[in-house]
């Protein structure tokens, strides 16, 4: 499958995991792998034909865009346009990030790295951080919860937590989250640099 140059970081990462296509007739299937650059093939897991306007803010935030109504935009479709829906994941991305998580060794470059990417994440509004400080304050509470505190949408809340896991930073538990080995490790740094400030 093709992607515009903007989205390809976001996919090697795992915070890009949907995409939507305007097409005639469905050019991927579930269970499929496509190449996908160089070096990594990406397995689709699903593909559904929706209403252009039944996609929500987080599913186009998933696709990589601010919005479904941005969405809608770049896919010249409206709300009744039937749009093809799908759902993908870089399988080699999720094993290196799965160790990734249990990596608490963490060096300069690899910190400069994740607030980089943070950075990039926030470009719209700063959450990474109050996300992962509540997280890591709160383990294992419920996600309502958890985005009532941050006055976010559940939903939005949950997209975003999965943003900061494709980091290696959370891991899920069978309630809520918790900060991973690699999380805990990023929080301790930020903590030691406040404090030679």
């Amino acid at each position: 499958m093709l992607f515009k140059t903007e989205f390809i970081p976001g996919i090697i990462d795992g915070t890009i995991t949907l995409t939507f296509r305007n097409w005639k007739r469905p050019q991927a299937r579930a269970g499929g792998r496509y190449r996908f650059g160089p070096d990594d093939v990406l397995f689709v897991d699903a593909v559904t034909r929706v209403r252009a306007g039944t996609v929500s803010d987080a599913e186009a935030q998933r696709s990589g865009f601010a919005s479904a109504e941005a969405l809608r935009a770049e896919l010249r479709a409206t709300k009744s346009t039937s749009v093809y829906r799908i759902a993908f994941h870089d399988e080699r991305s999720r094993d290196t990030r799965a160790q990734a998580a249990q990596d608490d060794r963490l060096t300069v470059d690899d910190i400069e790295l994740i607030l980089a990417r943070l950075a990039r994440m926030d470009r719209n509004g700063a959450w990474t951080g109050p996300t992962l400080e509540l997280i890591a304050k709160r383990p294992g509470i419920v996600s309502t919860e958890l985005a009532k505190q941050l006055g976010q949408d559940r939903a939005v809340f949950k997209t975003n937590v999965r943003k900061l896991k494709a980091l290696g930073l959370t891991i899920s538990l069978e309630i809520g989250y918790e900060p991973s080995p690699r999380g805990v490790a990023y929080l301790e740094s930020l903590r030691t640099r406040r404090k030679t400030r």
